[in-house]
């Protein structure tokens, strides 16, 4: 299977939803390289993975009024992580928790210390990237801009891997880019998610996703990233959702709407 799948909008949206974090699908041979027992990597299935935020995007596409494009990972984030650096420029790396995770959220042993991450990096990192990067060249090509929400949830404590968890934890923390998100995004983003209890700015989570081909290069890609707190929607901490998932679904689509009708 494809480890990601691009759902295709209207053809003259420029709104690129990404949704990376959503899925608990681990492929049998990455499984064998993980130590934790069944019991154990469900837990931390559990904590990690971004519940229901596929859906909360399948919702919001389903309300807008022009149906915005749709990029999610079928994959766990504990295959790869597709948004985060292969590099030593990834401050995450200091938890074990860079492209490749090799520590829990809870910090303990996820793969065994010395695990080589380039087959993993190779077989899913890269190719997901090529393939978002193409994705947002062609809402360029099509529309002369793109738009790209990052759809997240996160939990209403602080688990251990977090390097910001202090501080307040708002209904929805919205992650900006200092070159890639315009001030009339955020505010729209504002407006649009004030039915939900109000939000927060890059605390605890902080910055966007942008394909590095175009990251800190092309002001025609914006971005902004959306975190909603997940005891507001569903059952922490890997449980189902509720009705709670209706209002932020229904202010993504308010955000979706404000950026296609903007100039």
């Amino acid at each position: 299977m494809s480890s990601y799948e691009l759902l295709p909008g209207a053809p003259e949206s420029p709104v690129l939803l990404h949704v990376p974090h959503s899925a608990r699908t681990i492929p049998a041979d990455v499984r064998a390289g993980i130590v934790l027992d069944d019991a154990a990597l469900e837990r931390e299935l559990d904590h990690i993975t971004d519940a229901h935020t596929a859906e909360l995007a399948e919702r919001a596409a389903v309300l807008a009024g022009v149906t915005p494009w749709r990029f999610v990972n079928r994959l766990s984030r504990l295959v790869v992580d597709p948004e985060r650096f292969p590099d030593e420029r990834e401050e995450m790396t200091a938890v074990g928790m860079g492209a490749v995770y090799t520590r829990t959220t809870h910090r303990a042993e996820l793969r065994p210390a010395g695990t080589d991450p380039e087959p993993l990096l190779a077989r899913y990192f890269r190719p997901y990237a090529r393939a978002m990067t193409e994705a947002v060249a062609e809402r360029l090509a099509a529309t002369g801009r793109a738009v790209v929400i990052d759809v997240h949830s996160y939990p209403s404590e602080p688990l251990p891997y977090e390097l910001h968890g202090a501080g307040p934890r708002p209904p929805v923390c919205l992650g900006t880019d200092t070159f890639h998100t315009p001030p009339e995004l955020t505010e729209a983003a504002r407006r649009a998610f004030a039915v939900c209890g109000g939000t927060g700015l890059d605390a605890p989570f902080a910055g966007t996703y942008v394909p590095l081909a175009f990251h800190g290069l092309d002001a025609r890609v914006t971005a902004l990233m959306v975190e909603i707190r997940r005891d507001t929607y569903m059952t922490e901490p890997g449980g189902p959702a509720g009705p709670g998932l209706e209002p932020p679904a229904k202010a993504l689509s308010e955000l979706i709407n404000a950026i296609c009708s903007a100039p």
